[in-house]
Order: C-alpha cells, then structure tokens, then sequence
C-alpha cells in the first residue's frame, strides 16, 4: 500500500496512546465524543488523525489537526468514521460559534449543502419505489405545479428523474446557490426556477439534449424537489422527515428552511476564510433538496450505512436492495449514479458526495461493500482543505483499499 501509516508508526502511536489521549488541547476537542466501539480502540484512531503524520504522511502531514484548523481559519470540525458497517467513532473539534463560543459536540448541527443531494434522492427512489412515478417517465409527466422547457433538445428523448438527479438532463443553469440572509423574503420552487426577481439565481433552461453530457446542475434537483412535493402533494421537508429521516434514525437532521430556533440552539455558525464571522450566522436555503439539510456526520454516516447495508440485503428501511443500487450504479454518461458520485478510488469502488455552502464545507466518502466511510463537517470557507485531509488521515489509518496497489500477477 502506499500513503499509509508504516508498522512503526503504528507500533509508537499504540504504546503512547494514554499519553497522547490525556494530552490532548481541551480548547480544541469538545466535551462529547460517542464511541460506539472500545474506547482504547477508538482513542487510538483519533490520535493518528489527530497528530502529526509518519514520513507518507503527505504535504499536510506535518501538522497536528489543530494546527490544520489555525492554518486554514477553520473553528470547528466535526467526523464520523465508519467501520465493519457501524459508526467505529464521531468526535467534534473546536468552536460552533465564535460569537458565542459554543464548542462543536457530536449533536452540533451543521449544512450539509450539496449532501443534501443524495439524501434527496434516496426521496425521490422511495417515491419510484412506492410507484408513484417511474426514473424514467418524462419529468413533465410528474411536476403538476410548473412545466420545463425542453424545446428541440427533448424531441427525441424526455428529461427523466434518472438524469436529474445524475446531472445528465442536459440543463445549463451552471450556477451553485448562495443562499439568502435570514432577513430576506424567499422564493418560492417555482419561482427559482423561473429565474423570478425574489431569487438571486437565474432561471433554468435547457442547454443540450439529455444524456448527452454531464454537468452538475443544481437547478436540475430543484426540479426534482418540486416534483417529489407534487407527487407526494406535501411539504417537502415533511417528506424528507417522514420517508429518509425518522426511519434511519438521523435524529438531529431537518431540511426546514429556515433552521427551527429549538434546532438552532447547537447549531454551527457559517465563517470566512479566517474564521470571523460574517455577519448573518448563517444564510437561509429555499433550494432544499439541493443544499438545505441540516445535519450532523453522525446522522450522514447512518444515511451511508444504510446505503451500504440496503446494497448487501441487511437492510431496508428506506429502499430494497434492488432500488438503492440506482444510487450506486453510474447512468452511463459521467460519474453519478442517482445522487450520488460513484468512482474507483486504488483498489475500491466508492460513493461520495461534496459540499459547500456560505461558510460551510464537507465530505462524505463511503465503500459500495466493505462497510468504510468517513463524514466531515466544518464551518469555514476553506473547510474544503481539511476535510480532504482529515479524509486522507482516516483512509491511512484504517489502511483502506483505496490507497492500495493491485496484487501483483504470480
């Protein structure tokens, strides 16, 4: 394997864990750790993320997390690892809010952004599931409350949930969702996608046909959003609660817009690039099934794990095995499959998702069959970085397949 923690490195970091565990910063890990495995066992994971790497440890690899956080202005972090398809362990870092100080704990509620993607889209395949439309049927078939556009570029083939929620629909909206100041009056579904003067995005519109290319498109599971309600005839977030969260368990998860003030009390502020507050705690996302869920990595790790466990039939609480492998089989064109990236990573296949909201940044990695993952939340602009490494650490440390080298042929 290459990038991975030597035996050596190993062997030092288990004969110091009492001394490392007891040494660590109060001011930059919080009072709550859940460990669902042997403390000692968990301890000694934490610390190879936690402290300097071991000579593979990469560009990053000389600097303790803490020192990671300083550096790109990040006050809190937030992980959870997944293990033998169980949360091995989920710890918070650092500062929720630095207006108020409140430290980030394992409940800490976070944006997951554009996370919130794949959460939607297993939605979306309940719905399928539950026959109340087709991944394939035309989208205008579905939406009840506004009709898309296709023009010439949908003569020959329709704009499908599939490609939706794929990003292959052939929709050239192009742009991320900044969100809006929790002062601002909001638009309506219909209204973001009309490009109407309450939203502050352009309206969508067809670019070229479907399945042609991939391009990431945000306004195209805005559409989604507004046909799941229309199928459904509800609340979307009231969908989202009663059909994904409540029966996973992410209990401290909601994709209300604005954020509840009950939910709000251990919420994360949003911070720039050094970490400052930007005025607003945080900006209010309409386009909820594209960037609006609140969440924790605790709950995105039970979102992967039952992804993980309803793909090997040990579970389904959501979706059958047969449904949700729609969200692990990419659609030909590009690397999505329904809501989700899925890609070869060394010698593993794995599902993953980003996201980046207005001073928020994660990552979700997780394996398609042996029961690994990682969820990292953060609440600075350049979060991004250190997700990524964070990642890196835990994929060293727990000596996953994605960075190891094929067997040789004998």
């Amino acid at each position: 394997m290459r990038n991975r923690l030597p035996n050596k490195t190993l062997v030092a970091l288990l004969a110091a864990m009492p001394a490392i565990a007891c040494s660590a910063d109060p001011g930059v890990q919080s009072a709550q750790a859940t460990v669902t495995q042997s403390g000692e066992d968990a301890a000694f994971y934490m610390a190879a993320i936690e402290g300097v790497q071991g000579p593979d440890g990469g560009r990053l690899g000389d600097r303790t997390l803490e020192e990671l956080m300083d550096e790109f202005g990040v006050p809190g972090v937030s992980v959870a690892v997944i293990h033998d398809f169980e949360i091995h362990w989920a710890q918070g870092y650092g500062v929720a809010d630095v207006e108020t100080g409140l430290m980030v704990d394992t409940e800490t509620m976070f944006q997951a952004a554009s996370i919130s993607k794949p959460v939607s889209a297993m939605a979306a395949l309940r719905a399928v599931q539950d026959g109340l439309f087709s991944l394939d049927d035309d989208i205008n078939d579905v939406l009840e409350s506004w009709e898309l556009d296709g023009g010439e570029f949908t003569r020959d083939r329709p704009v499908t949930p599939r490609s939706l929620m794929s990003h292959v629909s052939g929709l050239g909206d192009g742009f991320g969702f900044p969100g809006y100041d929790p002062t601002d009056p909001l638009p309506t579904t219909v209204q973001i996608l009309d490009g109407h003067e309450l939203s502050n995005v352009g309206p969508v519109f067809m670019e070229r046909p479907p399945m042609t290319f991939m391009e990431y498109s945000g306004g195209g599971v805005t559409v989604m959003q507004l046909a799941i309600a229309d199928a459904r005839g509800r609340n979307f977030a009231d969908i989202m609660r009663d059909d994904v969260l409540e029966p996973i368990g992410m209990v401290n998860s909601s994709f209300a817009q604005p954020i509840t003030p009950e939910d709000d009390r251990n919420a994360a502020r949003a911070h720039d690039d050094n970490g400052r507050s930007m005025g607003p705690k945080w900006h209010v996302y309409p386009e909820q099934a594209a960037a609006g869920l609140w969440t924790t990595p605790t709950d995105l790790a039970r979102f992967a794990i039952e992804v993980q466990k309803s793909a090997v039939g040990r579970s389904n609480r959501v979706l059958s095995r047969a449904m949700v492998q729609e969200m692990l089989s990419p659609v030909g064109v590009g690397g999505y499959a329904v809501g989700l990236a899925v890609a070869r990573l060394g010698e593993g296949w794995y599902f993953s998702h980003g996201g980046g909201n207005w001073g928020f940044r994660c990552t979700l990695l997780a394996h398609k069959v042996k029961g690994y993952g990682v969820v990292v939340m953060t609440n600075g602009r350049q979060g991004g970085a250190l997700t990524g490494e964070i990642a890196r650490r835990i994929q060293a440390a727990y000596q996953w397949d994605s960075l190891a080298e094929p067997v040789p042929r004998s």
